[in-house]
């Protein structure tokens, strides 16, 4: 079968549907040095599963969500971008009456 895909249209490869494989690899990274750390602090297993799904679950709503449906790699490539370059000001044209 072909299919017709709009010129427009945004075509990527996602896991189960909802999320990116750059993000989806990130968060597993991100989950295992969370893992590991977590592992050398605390010894109770229930006060590390605890732990680890506090932490871990917003960083997995925020991911599949997004900041405005950005990914969030580019989120912070960019937040990582403006605290190279502060001195970027905002620029108000005045008005002459």
């Amino acid at each position: 079968m072909k299919f017709i895909f709009p010129q427009n249209y945004n075509f990527k490869i996602k896991l189960l549907g909802f999320i990116d494989y750059p993000v989806a690899i990130f968060n597993i990274v991100l989950w295992l040095i969370i893992y590991f750390f977590i592992n050398l602090i605390f010894k109770d297993l229930y006060l590390k599963i605890i732990i680890f799904i506090s932490i871990v679950f917003p960083i997995l709503l925020i991911s599949i969500i997004g900041f405005n449906h950005e990914n969030i790699i580019y989120v912070f490539y960019y937040i990582f971008k403006f605290m190279k370059n502060r001195h970027v000001y905002l620029y108000i044209k005045k008005l002459k009456t």
